[in-house]
This record gives structure tokens, sequence and C-alpha cells, in this order.
């Protein structure tokens, strides 16, 4: 049945009468847990216990203020005493009356909450009767809690307490006390047969931190050697490990964990002892589960972590050189040799979800980290193709995400997308982009070679278009682009208002360039080049009268000039030469008559033609360039009046006009001659030809020679 919170609620009050919507918005509708901070002193003139409880991170972010009774639970001499105390504010402070008087001399049996007598050691008590002060036992609210007592009472608590909560507390405050007594009631915790196995295993860890701390005045051999030889040591040989039997399950979790624990073990220069990595290797060495009727891989794949974990970084790398098998360190070789092995195995004997193979893949990825091998991600890769099993995919793609945040370019974070996006297991897309949210491949807020935004184009538009069908790893991307960015805008986007600076410019286009050419030309030398299209060449036709010829269009039938005077063939529309000046573009009017603004210097020859132009060729050519030359002395003239050297260009331009006024009435004399000539070539083509002669005005295209 489902209801809602509102129907859940009337429902109380219908049944008990009670009214829970203030309960109801304080730890349903509402975030945050309470955080308790106790503290108490023992008063022996007055026998009581001065309590103080403090929730001064209530502002802190996740942490919200407690209002109401709270349940303090105090275990004296004389069995353990519960009292409620009344929360207000943010310091609340008791004085609760001991119900005992400490005897540290006497010895008698201590009663438990539970009802259980037991002896205790009270030679490291002081006066007080308080053996250890809980605070809200029962975990009834919603809390985190920090007591601070001596390290004796945790020890008690620890020893005695039969709550595994309190055990585990006590485990966690006792890393902060490394002292003997310390030591050995870890050690008495992890031997002890009536205690819950993570508390022992708990121990265990606990034990690696207190040793590590206590190395200058630890004696004896590596902490737990001991223990594990005398659990599963032979009785002949305490070297030789006992054939594998995991049908206790207590001890088949310590024998998993204490090698573990025991690798974290550092000696002064902070390195593995080599007591423990001779001790690893035997076990390996001696490992024999054929009689065994369980599986032996997670106890081989504990063995292969510890190895990893007894890895410490190198103490020197000599810049350049290349790391290979020779300039390995002997303890270093022999762990490289045997998870080689163990992963090659794997090969031929596969174990149970390849367990063997994920830890030895992590710790090759170890050893890369620590400067040991060359860091390589071809291995990763290779692993976490499709079609290996999920979980050696998924322990590949960490060790790549690793690498990828260490030593890893563009292309290994490339790749790592490119999998998410588009491989074909949905659940390795989701696992790979959670990996990335835990460990992402650089720090918010700091500058980064993976930070690009191409990176930012991708993840956003994967965000927004690109996984409308799969909203589960939409959100997750979503998560990475805020683990990566938050809510501000990325560090390698260009700032909008700078963008129009350091907005690189545009390569300027083929006409601009050429329209910044012809403006240079101009500024330069006054004269603008028109570039002319090429045109179809043809046989110059004689000059006509100002009535475009006798049928009145330019475009007729083609004639052919005799030759009679050894005047020499001159085509229409040359083409000058490049720097010679300007093109006469009239001569290619359709309408036969002169472009406005394009005749020279007031000449009043034939229109659409130049005076003279059937004359010699060298007379032509050099009558074009003094046109040219004209036109520019002109525009020279008008732009510089003040200087004097131009005098003798400008007669020399007067005196070309007057020889062509000259000519052109020359011309007009020889006109009845011409039109004689040109009747008779037009009757000798129409009479030898075999095809008729087009119509006047009916070919537009010229003809060709």
């Amino acid at each position: 049945m489902l209801i809602s919170t509102n129907v859940f609620t009337k429902a109380i009050f219908t049944v008990t009468g009670k009214d829970m919507a203030v309960f109801i918005d304080q730890w349903v509708r509402t975030g945050g847990h309470a955080k308790f901070s106790l503290s108490f002193v023992f008063n022996r003139k007055r026998n009581t216990v001065e309590l103080e409880i403090r929730q001064d991170t209530s502002s802190s972010k996740g942490i919200r203020k407690y209002v109401g009774p709270l349940l303090v639970n105090i275990q004296e001499l004389d069995g353990t005493f519960k009292h409620t105390l009344q929360i207000e504010g943010t310091v609340a402070k008791a004085d609760i009356t001991c119900h005992s008087k400490s005897r540290r001399n006497k010895k008698k049996k201590i009663p438990l909450c539970t009802g259980e007598e037991v002896d205790m050691d009270l030679s490291a008590m002081d006066d007080s009767p308080v053996l250890w002060i809980r605070l809200d036992p029962d975990i009834i609210l919603m809390r985190s809690v920090v007591i601070e007592q001596p390290d004796y009472q945790w020890q008690y608590q620890l020893r005695h307490e039969r709550d595994v909560t309190a055990q585990l507390e006590a485990i966690e405050a006792l890393q902060h006390h490394s002292t003997p007594a310390t030591r050995l009631a870890l050690t008495d915790t992890i031997e002890n047969e009536h205690c819950y196995y993570k508390v022992r295993l708990r121990a265990a860890h606990c034990l690696t931190k207190v040793a590590n701390a206590m190395v200058g005045t630890w004696a004896g051999p590596p902490a737990m050697l001991a223990i594990f030889r005398k659990l599963y040591g032979s009785a002949s040989c305490r070297r030789i490990i006992k054939q594998n039997n995991f049908t206790n399950f207590q001890h088949y979790f310590l024998q998993k964990t204490i090698p573990v624990a025991m690798a974290g073990l550092r000696n002064a220069h902070g390195i593995c002892q080599p007591e423990v990595l001779a001790f690893l290797m035997d076990l390996f060495k001696y490992n024999d589960n054929s009689k065994n009727r369980y599986s032996d891989n997670y106890y081989r794949a504990a063995l292969i972590e510890a190895l990893g974990a007894t890895v410490t970084p190198v103490i020197s790398v000599q810049h350049g050189a290349s790391i290979t098998a020779d300039s390995l360190s002997i303890d270093t070789k022999a762990i490289l040799e045997e998870v080689t092995r163990n992963l090659n195995l794997e090969k031929l004997l596969p174990c149970y979800k390849y367990t063997v193979s994920v830890t030895c893949l992590r710790v090759i990825r170890i050893l890369q980290k620590f400067g040991h091998l060359p860091s390589n991600p071809n291995l990763f890769k290779a692993y976490a193709a499709y079609g290996q099993f999920i979980d050696v995919r998924i322990a590949a793609l960490e060790a790549l995400i690793d690498f990828t945040k260490v030593d890893g370019k563009w292309e290994d974070l490339e790749f790592l997308l490119d999998m998410a996006e588009m491989d074909p297991h949905p659940g390795i897309r989701h696992k790979l982009v959670r990996l990335m949210v835990e460990n992402p491949p650089f720090e918010r807020a700091h500058r980064h070679r993976l930070d690009t935004p191409d990176l930012v184009d991708r993840i956003w538009n994967l965000m927004n278009g690109m996984l409308s069908h799969d909203s589960k790893l939409r959100c997750d991307f979503v998560d990475l682009y805020y683990t990566l960015y938050g809510t501000k805008r990325p560090n390698c986007l260009p700032i909008p208002e700078l963008a129009g600076i350091l907005k690189p410019k545009r390569a300027p286009s083929a006409e601009r360039e050429e329209k910044l050419m012809k403006n240079a030309m101009y500024q330069k030398n006054d004269i603008v080049n028109v570039d002319v299209t090429p045109v179809v060449k043809r046989k110059a036709s004689p000059t006509r009268d100002g009535d475009n010829g006798p049928d009145g269009l330019e475009n007729g039938p083609v004639v052919k000039k005799a030759k009679a005077q050894g005047a020499p063939e001159v085509r229409a529309g040359p083409q000058a030469p490049p720097g010679e000046g300007k093109v006469k573009t009239e001569y290619y009017s359709d309408n036969s008559a002169s472009l406005p603004g394009l005749m020279g210097m007031g000449s009043q020859g034939p229109v659409g033609f130049e005076p003279g132009m059937f004359k010699k060729e060298e007379e032509a050519k050099g009558k074009g360039e003094a046109g040219a030359k004209g036109k520019k002395k002109k525009k020279d003239k008008k732009k510089h009046k003040h200087k004097h050297k131009h005098k003798h260009d400008h007669k020399h331009g007067k005196e070309k006009e007057k020889e062509k006024k000259e000519k052109g009435k020359e011309k007009g004399k020889d006109k009845d001659k011409e039109k004689d000539a040109f009747k008779v070539k037009e009757e000798t083509l129409s009479s030898v030809s075999s095809s008729p002669s087009p119509e006047p005005g009916g070919n537009k295209d010229y003809g060709t020679m």
C-alpha cells in the first residue's frame, strides 16, 4: 500500500491521538541533522559529573539545531544509569550525581547494561567512578556525536561494552591514542572469538595506524604477524601456512584482512618492512586450496591487494632515464612478477567474476602511479574494450580515469567520452560517467591542459540534445558538468565583453585583396587599370560614316578589305601591354557610339573609330602610347599645377593633336576610293561563297580569322 505523508500523519493521530505535524516538519520536510559535542568533568567533592553538550556547528552546511530531550547513558562501577536532558540552546549544561564511589583497589564484578557482570582491571582509572559515557545510545535521533573522554575509558568501552556500535566508536577514537595500552586492547579484540567479526577487522586496520604512530617505540615483530601465525600457521613450522579451510567464516574474513592490514605497516623511513613483504610472498608460495570446498579467488585477490599496499613512491627519479626491468628494485621486481603471473593465469583458469584480474589491474596502476612502471594506458584500454567481463572493464576504466587525471592527454579524455557516449553496454556508460564524477580529470576553477572549449561544448551538447533517450545518462553528464565547472561560466571560454577584441581576424578574400591592390595603385599612379574581358578577334572593317554603314548596323556581314594599298591588317580591340596606359574601351561599343568621358582630348574623328587606325602598325602603336601619355599628363597637370617641369610634355601633347587633325583631313579625301574598294570586295565574296550571305543584323557574333 502506498500512502502520502499527510495520510500517514492523520492515521497516526487517529490511532494514537498524538499530533506528529511538528515531527514531520522537522525530520521529513527539512534536511540536515544534529551534531553534538559532549565533554564532562568529574567533581570529586560533590561526586557529580558536570556535563556540557554543545551545538556550535549548527550554522554549518547540513547541520541543524536540535531542541528537545536527549538521552545520556553513564556506565559506573555499580551499573549503567540513564539520564534524560532537555536541550534548548546551543549549549546545554547539567550536573549529574553519581551512584557509586571510586574503588580502584577493590576487585568486584561490574554489572553491565545487559545484566552481565564482568571483571575489570581498574588500575588505569583515576578517582572517578565513571567508566564511559554514551550519548543517545539507542540512535533515536539523526545525529553525529563527538565525545571527549580519556583513552582508558575508550579501552574499557571497547573491551566490555556489548553494543557493536559502541565498540566501533571506541575503535575510531583509539586511532588518536597511540599508547601500549591501546595496542594491547586492539590485539585482544582481534583475538577475541566472542567479538563480532567486523569489529575485529576494524581493530586490525586501527592497529596498523597505531603501530605506524609508535614506530619509534615499537618492540618485537611487526604487528599482527604473531596473531596470524598463531591462528593459521602450521603446527610444525609457523612460517608454513595451513591448507585453506574456510568453513569458519570469521576466520576466513580475518585471514583475508590481516595481510592487507599488515601491508600498510611502515618503518621509520616510510617504506614497507622487509619482514612483511617476505611474509606476503610466503602466503603466495604456500597457498594450498586443494582440499577446500570453497573457492579462494577472493583470498588470492586480497593477497595481491596487499602486495599493492606495500608499494611506496620511488625515492628518486632520474629525468630522461627510461624504466627497464634492470632498473627495478628487488622488491618491486618480485611484486611485478607475482602480479603478472596471476594475471596470465586468469586467462587460462578464470576465477569467479575475474576478481584476481580486477585486483591485478589496480596494482599495475599503483606501480605506474608511484613511478615503478612507465605510465602507459594501452593495457587498460585493451581490458576496457567491449567483450570483456563487466567488472574487469570497470577496473580498467578506473585506471584510465586516474591515468587521464595524472598524465593523460586530450586523446585519452576523448576516448573516455566516446565510450561514455557510444558503448553498447548501458551499465558501462552510466558507471563510467559516475567514476569521472568521483575522480574528475581536473579540479574546478583551476587551469588545466584538459580544460578546453571543446570539452565544454561536448558535455553541453550531450546534456541538452544528444541523450533524450537516456535520462539516467543525461543526469550523469549534468553531474559531471557541475563537478567540473559548477554554476559559473567555464574559465576556458572567452569573456563575452572581450570576444570582439580577442576574435581572430578573418583572412581577406580574393575580391577584397583585388580592391586593396587597385586602391594602392590609384594612390600611387593616379591611373585606374580597367580589366578588359577577352573578346573574339575579328578583321577590322573599313572606316564608315556617321550613319554606321550602309545598313545603319555595326554587326553586318563580315567584309574583308582588299590589300590594294599595301596597308597591314589591324585587329579591332587591341589589348595594351601592362603598364602602357589605359585601354581605349570605346572600340567595343555595341552601337558604334563612343562611350561618354572616354574621348581623347576633343578629337573630331569618325564616331566609333580612331582616325588613322588603318595606318602602319608602328604608327598606330605610337599614337596609342601618345594618347595614353596625353591623358596621363593632363591629370598630372591638374594635380601638379605649380610644377614647371611638365611644360615640355604639355607642348608636345598639343603638337600631337594638330597632327591628328591633319591626318583626319587627308583621310576624308581618300573616302571615295575606300567606298569603291568596299563594294567590289562585297560583290566578290557574295559570288564566290557557296552559302548565302547572312542577313544584315541577323548575326550577332563577330567573325574570326
